[in-house]
């Protein structure tokens, strides 16, 4: 005797060898013998054989015509002998029972199993469903099918053009677009990013990463939604004063300015002003929602975005031969032993006469012009006073950061601005710590560190960048963090340091405007009506806030550098470069900053200036690959200008529009950054988006 049985979900046929009780041991085609209990048979036969049986049921149950057995079982629950009866018109034969419990256990939307052998037909209604959608997969596997196969020729589908950066960043894996994608990514062996840009869904590689950013970024978009512009302040005072600017020639939004008036023949008042946005930006407005919703302007080689819209930067930035509102430092300075006499802030109108540009002046403000007073250009005395100041005001500085024990700056490096027009780029050296930027630096330092001391005086808080103090390590201990309180800056070498002289760039220099006018309109009283009182929850939501979009902004700077690195070595037709050696396996080529690790390397010293054969590099993971060709001589200290100290030096935070140290941005800088400390930890965590100043060492 033969048995017809189900097993796991299956159906199985074998002979049987013996039987005991309600079990049987049967033997199956294969020759493999099972243990097979009474009630899991459901057929029982002679003839065919077991094999024979199953292999002509399933032939028999293909030629099932399914909607005419749903027909035929009516409403009732049955078993498949019965339906078999009404379905042949007589007690179907074995091979026929067989094939038809193929058929209704293969046809789970028309019939629902309700035990062994036993069925129910489905209601109409959810059979209509679930044919509709059975026929909408089989078109679905049609659709994919044919995407899948113009990827495979490197084609975009017509429906893939709106979807294509969806599909590489934010999916819906369940789509038949994506579905396709990665299908057709398996037979080319190439991942979706690749093929997307093979068959045109990318551009090229920048707008890979562009897309990237923006989507995991400005998912809304990266426009301003309409909003009220403010108008100016009337009332303000407009001061005696004739201010000058120094800028990048890229540089739109400018937001400080210096001016100088004499007082005697040893004493004069240097100025310094900042931009007020915060006169027409209210806490909670549109404006500032907007603001705080991005933190800072993006920066990036070419291109930027700004934090906020262009037509209220139009009405606040410090242009040329307008009179625009200003929160103004006045420093009394005596000329004889450039020591601060005293100081005051206002707040006023001031009129700007000059807008000076580097591009115009780096090759006439040298040291060397300076000393034999050389060259023609505007705000010649003005500029040279403020180097003499400058000079004086860093070297205190450094008084004070070596009391802290901390070795003195590095400024013999070299810093690297991008500049991008038409998709050419050009990487252009600047040495760090000319004339100019210095100039710069030291007075946004000192007006950061006033300000800074001017909330805390008042009681009132504001954000704080501090490093020293702090527990564990050396490492630790010279972090650079944000707090909400007065707290020294080592690496500066200052009691404090808030940041408050890019507010039309940067939303903690905008919200520590917001407390600097305050102090300034209630002194005494300044604690009752700041925008923000001590402990307010929301300034260390800000605080928090305006890190991770920092560090999000900076690393994609830092992508977008190295992108425009690679780019710059085919355009050059570069195939051998010359590199420094940093440290270890780690080189940076001479004349553009692209930090390549070399595995393998041997030993070099420091300074080891090396030659490069250019192999491949891939713009869209942004690698290279090189094999070094000769060692060619060791830097000497003088020339040693691209090399780091044995602990990179990190930037500080005095902010630049858009630059950063060896590599910089298409803004160029309003302020040179100097560096926190010589922690190689903080290499990583301090890069300042808009300084001028990164890290010679590992970025």
């Amino acid at each position: 005797m033969n048995l017809f049985f189900e097993e796991s979900g299956d159906f199985k046929a074998g002979s049987v060898l013996s039987q005991a009780g309600e079990a049987y041991q049967v033997e199956l085609a294969s020759g493999k013998r099972t243990k097979v209990k009474a009630k899991d048979v459901l057929l029982q036969f002679m003839t065919p054989t077991p094999q024979d049986l199953l292999e002509l049921s399933k032939q028999q149950a293909a030629d099932i015509d399914l909607e005419f057995l749903w027909e035929v079982a009516g409403q009732e629950e049955f078993g498949f002998a019965e339906l078999g009866a009404e379905y042949f018109g007589h007690a179907p034969q074995v091979v026929e029972a067989a094939s038809l419990i193929y058929a209704l256990h293969s046809a789970p939307f028309y019939f629902y199993k309700k035990g062994r052998g036993r069925y129910k037909a489905a209601p109409e209604t959810a059979l209509k469903a679930a044919l509709a959608g059975i026929e909408k997969k089989k078109q679905q596997a049609i659709i994919q099918a044919a995407y899948v196969d113009e990827l495979k020729q490197c084609r975009l589908p017509e429906q893939f053009k709106s979807l294509g950066l969806q599909l590489l960043f934010k999916p819906d894996k369940n789509s038949i677009e994506y579905k396709a994608l990665v299908e057709a990514c398996s037979a080319l062996q190439m991942n979706p990013a690749r093929l997307m840009l093979a068959s045109g869904g990318l551009k090229n590689a920048k707008d890979f990463h562009l897309s990237k950013f923006l989507l995991e970024q400005f998912p809304k978009g990266s426009g301003f939604p309409q909003t009220p512009l403010p108008s100016l302040p009337e009332d303000l005072p407009v001061a005696d004063v004739r201010a000058f600017s120094i800028d990048d020639v890229t540089t739109t939004e400018i937001d400080d300015a210096f001016s100088i008036t004499p007082i005697d023949a040893n004493t004069v008042k240097v100025g310094i002003h900042i931009a007020a946005p915060a006169l027409g930006i209210q806490r909670n407005d549109a404006l500032d929602v907007i603001a705080r919703g991005r933190m800072s302007t993006v920066y990036m080689p070419g291109d930027k975005i700004t934090m906020l819209p262009d037509e209220l930067v139009e009405i606040y930035t410090l242009g040329e031969g307008q009179t625009r509102p200003a929160v103004s430092l006045y420093v009394t300075v005596n000329t004889e032993d450039w020591s601060i006499l005293g100081t005051e802030t206002k707040v006023e109108a001031i009129f700007m006469s000059a807008n000076l540009r580097h591009n115009e002046l780096d090759a006439l403000v040298t040291e060397e012009n300076l000393a034999n007073d050389a060259g023609e250009y505007a705000h010649k005395a003005d500029i040279a006073l403020l180097w003499k100041w400058a000079q004086v005001l860093e070297a205190g500085r450094m008084v004070k950061r070596e009391s802290f024990g901390l070795k003195p700056e590095q400024t013999n490096r070299v810093d690297f601005n991008f500049y991008v027009e038409d998709d050419v780029v050009s990487i252009v050296r600047r040495k760090r710590g000319a004339p100019l930027d210095k100039i710069v630096a030291e007075l946004m330092i000192l007006a950061n560190s006033t300000w800074g001391k001017l909330l805390a005086d008042h009681g009132i808080p504001g954000i704080y960048r501090a490093q020293g103090g702090g527990s564990g390590g050396w490492a630790a201990k010279m972090q650079v963090r944000m707090v909400t309180h007065a707290a020294p800056h080592q690496g500066l070498g200052v009691d404090q340091y808030a940041w408050s002289t890019s507010p039309l760039r940067r939303y903690t220099d905008l919200v520590n405007q917001w407390q600097i006018i305050a102090c300034v309109q209630h002194g005494v009283t300044a604690a009752l009506v700041a925008p923000f009182k001590p402990k307010d929850a929301d300034l260390f939501a800000i605080v928090s806030g305006f890190d991770a979009a920092y560090a999000a902004y900076g690393d994609f700077q830092t992508n977008m550098e190295r992108y425009w690195c690679l780019r710059w070595l085919g355009q050059e037709n570069r195939h051998q470069v010359d590199a420094v050696v940093l440290k270890d396996e780690v080189l940076r080529l001479l004349e553009i900053p692209l930090i390549i690790r070399l595995p393998g390397m041997p030993q070099m010293a420091r300074g080891a200036q090396v030659r490069l054969e250019v192999i491949r590099w891939d713009e869209l993971d942004l690698s290279i690959e090189v094999r070094l060709l000769e060692m060619l001589t060791t830097l000497t200290e003088e020339d040693l200008e691209d090399a780091p100290e044995d602990e990179p030096e990190v930037t500080a935070d005095v902010g630049v529009d858009g630059s950063t140290a060896s590599a910089s941005s298409t803004e160029g800088a309003d302020e040179v950054t100097l560096q926190e400390s010589n922690s190689v930890a903080e290499v990583a965590e301090n890069v300042d988006l808009d300084s001028n100043v990164e890290s010679d060492g590992i970025a």
